[in-house]
């Protein structure tokens, strides 16, 4: 209460989504009946046991025929980061690996996981280059291929900072060549485009359900019938051997649901998104002297739920996320999976951008309006008409 009156509710904005979507309402009511209702334990013969066995093949066949693959080449996992550690770690030691080609600009699931094994022994590492936009040399990938065959390339399909995105076919057929491994993180773009993985030469993707408002906690792993792996985690005989522990089933039944939904409304998605992309871009641009945009801003090189803002210098620029979050605005410096790091995005840095002047990553969703763009750079000008270095 302000002086006998109700206080004005404060509007909230959520751009975010690289970091976690929101929970479809649909996803939600799929799920509600293995939580509440169809409780058993899908290893259990019993009746109970078997029809959450069935949800489970059923939501497996659901993804495999969105994905263009057989229902056996699709592994369910806690999310994506053990589905990369998983794809890493077994191929090296299935099959008898010792180089890894690699960006520096990779999430950390894939960093930080290579970069234990380099430690270890087990692996030398190449890092191959990228352009000042995040785009990979593929010269310098084919290269790094011609003098070690035979490696594991793992390179994402769309970089979680800046959006660019990977030309996976050619990549996949680069590493055909050279008879390499090729393992690709795609959960920033799974559920955002149209992946035929028959028609890409890849051995190993993977997914996250809570990118594309499915929940959190669950994921898969493809893996190419032709490049069979051992388990990462062993313990029970589930996942047909592959990964031991009882299944999240109505995690499970959910990502299958949110990715149907994805792909029928995926068009319509795409066109909305783009447009409050492109949207925000040009106020932004009108609203700031001196605005400039980390990555791509090639439409068919970019993520198109991703924009990375690079902000004039600032005094202040380690406020901007919190005056942003103030104003009722949730907006990320870079992966919400490194947050309490105060070291800076290790992407960033890896492409040489000013790392004195703020960048902040805005990223969208089909839930996002026009009006949270506007109110988002009503509150940026606001910030910046006192704070501007002359």
């Amino acid at each position: 209460m302000v002086g006998g009156l109700l206080k004005p509710k404060q509007m909230k904005v959520y751009l975010d989504n690289a970091a976690t979507t929101k929970l479809d309402e649909e996803v939600l009511k799929t799920m509600m009946p293995l939580l509440v209702e169809d409780f058993g334990n899908p290893s259990s013969i019993h009746a109970f046991g078997r029809k959450t066995r069935s949800a489970i093949e059923n939501a497996r066949k659901t993804v495999a025929k969105l994905l263009n693959v057989t229902p056996a080449e699709i592994f369910f996992t806690s999310g994506g980061t053990e589905a990369d550690n998983m794809a890493i770690n077994q191929s090296i030691e299935k099959y008898g690996l010792t180089h890894v080609i690699s960006s520096e600009i990779e999430h950390h699931a894939v960093e930080h996981t290579i970069k234990v094994l380099e430690k270890a022994g087990k692996v030398k590492v190449s890092w191959v280059k990228t352009d000042n936009k995040g785009n990979v040399d593929l010269q310098h990938l084919e290269e790094l291929l011609k003098n070690n065959p035979r490696s594991l390339v793992s390179l994402m399909h769309a970089n979680n900072e800046i959006g660019t995105l990977l030309p996976l076919k050619e990549v996949g057929e680069l590493c055909e060549k050279y008879d390499a491994i090729f393992h690709s993180d795609t959960v920033q773009t799974m559920g955002h485009y149209p992946l035929d993985l028959k028609d890409i030469k890849v051995h190993f993707v993977t997914c996250a359900a809570h990118k594309f408002h499915g929940p959190k906690g669950v994921g898969f792993l493809y893996i190419n019938h032709l490049h069979k792996i051992d388990p990462f985690i062993h313990g029970g005989a589930q996942e047909r051997n592959m990964r031991g522990g009882t299944e999240n089933v109505a995690g499970i039944v959910g990502l299958a649901k949110a990715l149907e939904i994805c792909f029928a409304e995926m068009a319509e998605h795409q066109k909305h998104i783009m447009a409050l992309k492109d949207y925000m871009r040009e106020q932004l641009v009108a609203a700031i002297p001196g605005m400039e945009f980390n990555g791509e801003t090639d439409h068919n090189k970019s993520l198109y739920t991703v924009l990375n803002c690079r902000f004039p210098n600032h005094p202040d620029a380690e406020m901007i996320l919190f005056n942003l979050d103030i104003s009722g605005i949730a907006a990320s410096g870079g992966s919400a999976c490194s947050s309490g790091s105060d070291q800076g995005s290790h992407v960033l840095r890896g492409l040489g951008i000013d790392m004195t002047r703020p960048s902040v990553r805005f990223s969208f969703s089909k839930y996002n309006t026009k009006a949270d763009i506007d109110f988002t750079v009503k509150k940026l000008k606001e910030l910046f008409d006192v704070k501007v270095n002359a």
